[in-house]
């Protein structure tokens, strides 16, 4: 059986990369291609369809160099749109190997540099910055270039097909619909691979393990019809802010931000604890450094370990909006009337989502301060993902993938956001197995100002990609 020459297929991911997938990508940045929850008009609009567009255009391109593939752009009534690939095997094997990936995109956000933005495509060195470059516009292309550097060696691979949804920044609402209506075409899957995912450094192989769950919704306190004079209102009438602050309190720990609750925590298995230890060595300060502190500013703890596992395995609030209130120029002496909250509670992989909202409700609106009127309004919840043990074969593929890519042994680690395509696939596919990685690494800053692909790590993960289908296929 052919074996994979390594600098052949740098060579090939190099070129390919440089030539044609980088530039697509530009123009693919270029695109305000939003997700639903944040475009209701997306259909109208058209970016989406323009996005869809510029991937199938450049993957048609390829498929004549990959024998009998094909490709279709999936359309169920009301849903957006998916790119369906199917690339036959050269065994005879029915097992087939699903990769994913997903090309809308998350909102502008505030913060970009000057000169940036996020439809504002910028090549420095080796960062392309701009939206949905990394997250995760380069995975149909990595997914493309690993199959046909694999075809350009002869190196035999079984069949797989590569999934592009248009719904994950939204939640993924429209993929099990998809799912259902390809089963049969999908077939029997061993082995997903999803490139939706993180790194804690660009210096190795990063395995994703496990995701957080997320739980969220709008808490408001009203206490007047209408804004009064503080002067005259203060002392008699509560705050509507204390009242939400007493609100997030009931689960909350205000000095360490530990949540409380059954339902919202869940024990670390060991295994995850031991992988901690071994992240948190090869990251160093990086589990923390790589943030944005302002000067004075220090993280929650000082342990890394435990840092890694309050990112991954631990619950933790963000409040992510604010209504109510005018800017602080605009601010004239009234006691608002209401206060209104964005709320994202991360839950452990392993928590109920659903049970852990349910929860939630009912401590934000139950006995309200002062009789308050308290609503909660929570929004469709996402459970988390522990991924099953890996396969003795898998290990050592993804062990040797880092270090010919890298020249570093590999490290895994949970990810403190949520992918709900994992959760749904390990449920619809509980025998395969699971590569989840990506290229979301130090200040590549997802979601907010001055995102950016690191284009090295993205050709390394071609090559891990490449690799790992050749070593399935011997399986």
């Amino acid at each position: 059986m052919a074996e994979i020459v390594q600098a052949q297929l740098r060579k090939f991911v190099d070129e390919i990369w440089n030539e044609e997938v980088v530039p697509t990508l530009t123009t693919y940045i270029a695109i305000p291609n939003k997700s639903a929850s944040f475009d209701p008009d997306w259909e109208k609009n058209g970016h989406m369809e323009k996005a869809v567009e510029l991937f199938v255009g450049w993957a048609k391109s390829k498929l004549p160099d990959l024998p009998g593939a094909t490709l279709s752009v999936e359309r169920l009534p009301g849903r957006t749109p998916l790119i369906f690939i199917d690339v036959p095997g050269a065994t005879k094997s029915a097992d087939t190997v699903l990769l994913y990936g997903h090309l809308d995109k998350q909102p502008e956000m505030t913060g970009w540099a000057e000169g940036k933005g996020p439809w504002v495509p910028v090549l420095e060195g080796d960062k392309l910055f701009g939206r949905g470059g990394a997250d995760d516009g380069y995975a149909m292309f990595g997914a493309l270039s690993a199959l046909l550097a694999l075809k350009a060696q002869e190196v035999p691979h079984k069949r797989a097909v590569v999934v592009i949804e248009a719904s994950e920044e939204s939640g993924s609402p429209d993929l099990p619909f998809y799912m259902d209506a390809l089963a049969d075409k999908i077939g029997k899957v061993s082995l997903v691979v999803c490139l939706d995912s993180g790194c804690g450094d660009y210096e190795r192989l990063w395995l994703t393990t496990s995701l957080r769950g997320m739980v969220g919704g709008t808490l408001r306190v009203d206490v007047l019809e209408e804004g009064v004079h503080s002067g005259d209102a203060s002392g008699i009438v509560p705050s509507s802010f204390r009242i939400a602050r007493q609100l997030l309190a009931r689960f909350e720990d205000i000095e360490t931000g530990k949540i409380s609750g059954a339902d919202f925590n869940a024990e670390v298995p060991a295994d995850r604890q031991r992988q901690a230890k071994v992240a948190a060595q090869a990251l160093g300060d990086e589990v923390y450094s790589k943030f944005p502190f302002v000067d004075g500013m220090k993280p929650a703890g000082t342990e890394g370990d435990q840092l890694v596992l309050n990112r991954t395995w631990r619950p933790a609030l963000s409040v992510t909006g604010f209504a109510g209130a005018p800017a602080p120029r605009d601010a004239g002496n009234v006691l608002r009337p209401f206060t209104e909250l964005k709320l994202s509670l991360r839950v452990p992989p392993t928590a109920d989502a659903k049970k852990a909202s349910a929860t939630l409700k009912q401590i934000l609106e139950s006995d309200p301060p002062y009789g308050a009127r308290v609503s909660y309004e929570g929004e469709k919840e996402g459970s988390g993902w522990n991924a099953p043990a890996t396969a003795a074969w898998l290990e050592a593929a993804l062990e040797d993938a880092s270090h010919t890519a890298w020249g570093k042994p590999m490290a895994m680690m949970g990810e403190g956001g949520s992918i709900p395509f994992m959760g749904m696939l390990g449920e619809k596919f509980p025998e395969a197995q699971f590569v989840v990685t990506g290229v979301l690494g130090p200040h590549s800053n997802a979601h907010g100002p001055n995102e950016f692909l690191h284009i090295p790590t993205g050709k390394r993960v071609t090559e891990t990609v490449a690799r790992v289908l050749a070593a399935h296929a011997q399986n």
